[in-house]
């Protein structure tokens, strides 16, 4: 059982701050890809930003600049540090990996999402 945990969410205002976390637990070989991705009430969920096990990150174009994401290998947590926060920002957002499990003979990878969590940006 694999699972990821994520935390920080919650209201600010805009132009404010916040700090995304998200620890995966269970029978973890390895983690490939750790990615944050939001959804916005009546949207399609999008990426916000991913991180590669070698640290080379991507971002989508609305937050470049504004939004760092970065990961503790050690720890198997992935960061989404938020600033200059605009109303915009405003969605449920999900915390995603690719994860290596080996078990006995068993060695494949899972795509894993954590349960989300809100973030609401208030103009």
């Amino acid at each position: 059982q694999v699972q990821l945990v994520e935390s920080g969410g919650g209201l600010v205002q805009a132009g404010g701050s916040l700090r995304l976390s998200c620890a995966a637990s269970g029978s973890i070989f390895s983690i490939n890809a750790m990615g944050w991705y939001r959804q916005a009430p009546g949207k399609q969920r999008e990426l916000v930003a991913a991180i590669t096990s070698g640290g080379s990150t991507n971002y989508a174009d609305s937050v470049k600049g504004r939004f760092t994401i970065s990961r503790d290998n050690a720890k198997n947590t992935v960061y989404l540090q938020m600033n200059s926060l605009k109303p915009e920002d405003t969605a449920v957002y999900y915390c995603n990996a690719r994860i290596r499990v080996v078990a006995g003979n068993s060695d494949r990878y899972l795509e894993v999402w954590g349960q989300g969590t809100l973030v609401t940006v208030s103009s």
